[in-house]
C-alpha cells in the first residue's frame, strides 16, 4: 500500500497462468519494486521503469532480471502494465503509454489519493470521481484498480497456497470483465485471493479510509469490509 503520512490493498481459485507474460511495471516504489521481485520469480518478462531513468534502476535489475527502461518503453509488447506511481504524477506520464502493448492489454492501477502529498485533485473532489476512474481518464486507458490497500512486504511475506486458511484476499474492480480476470489470475498466482468489488464507479470501496483498506483477511473478511464501507471520504482523505 502507498502510505500517506498519516498511516500505516466472491473469490474464486484462479486459473494457472503461463509463466512467460510480459509485464510492464510504471514505478518502482515499495509496491513497484516487490511486484518485480515477485513476478520475476515466478518467471514473467518484467520490464521496470521509474521517472529518473535506466540507470537508476540497476540494483534492482541485477537482483530480479527485470529490463530496466524508460516509462513509455515499459509496455512495449505487455499483456499487463502497473501503473503504481503517486496521483500527481500520473498526469505527467508520457503520452502513447499503451501504444505498443498487445490488444487486451489489462492495465493495473495501485493508486491512492493522499491530498497532503497529491494536492487537491477537482475531478476527485468536486466531480466525485473514483481515484481509479480520474487514473483511467488520466492515462486514456481503462484500468483495474489493486493492490492499493495491500501492503508492500506482504506481497513477500504473505502469500500462500489456494487453501491455507491464513491465505489474505485483495478486492479488485474494474468496468473490463476480461482484464479484471486476467488481474485477478495473476493475484492468485501470487499467492493471493480475489474478491470482485464491481465497477470503477464502485471502487470507493476500497479507497483510503474504508474498512478494507489496509485489511489483512480472507475472502470473507473483505466481503464483509466491502459491504460496510461508506461512500463519505473520510476527513483526513479530503483536501
Amino acid at each position: 500500500m502507498e502510505v500517506s503520512p498519516e498511516t500505516p490493498a466472491t473469490s474464486t481459485p484462479g486459473r494457472a497462468r503461463r509463466a512467460d507474460m510480459k509485464i510492464g511495471i510504471i514505478g518502482a516504489g515499495n509496491i513497484g519494486g516487490n511486484l518485480t521481485r515477485r513476478l520475476t520469480a515466478l518467471g514473467h518478462d518484467v520490464s521496470v521503469a521509474n521517472s529518473r531513468g535506466p540507470h537508476t534502476l540497476k540494483e534492482l535489475a541485477d537482483e530480479t532480471g527485470a529490463t530496466p527502461v524508460r516509462a513509455e518503453e515499459a509496455a512495449r509488447g505487455a499483456e499487463i502494465a502497473v501503473v503504481t506511481v503517486p496521483l500527481k504524477a500520473v498526469p505527467d506520464l508520457p503520452s502513447g503509454l499503451f501504444d505498443e502493448a498487445v490488444d487486451g492489454l489489462a492495465v493495473i492501477d495501485t493508486g491512492n489519493y493522499y491530498p497532503q502529498r497529491d494536492g487537491r485533485i477537482a475531478g476527485i473532489e468536486d466531480e466525485g470521481l473514483t481515484e481509479s476512474r480520474w487514473t483511467a481518464r488520466q492515462i486514456g486507458h481503462p484500468v483495474v484498480k489493486a493492490f492499493n490497500g495491500t501492503y508492500a512486504q506482504d506481497l513477500l511475506d504473505r502469500h500462500r497456497p489456494a487453501g491455507d486458511p491464513e491465505r489474505m484476499a485483495l478486492p479488485v474492480a474494474g468496468d473490463d470483465e476480461a482484464a479484471k480476470r486476467k488481474v485477478r489470475d495473476l493475484i492468485e498466482e501470487l499467492g493471493f485471493g480475489t474478491v470482485d468489488a464491481g465497477g470503477l464507479d464502485d471502487s470507493w470501496r476500497q479507497q483510503p479510509g474504508t474498512p478494507v483498506y489496509g485489511l489483512r483477511g480472507g475472502v470473507d473478511a473483505v466481503t464483509r469490509a466491502l459491504a460496510e464501507a461508506s461512500p463519505e471520504r473520510p476527513e483526513e482523505f479530503r483536501g
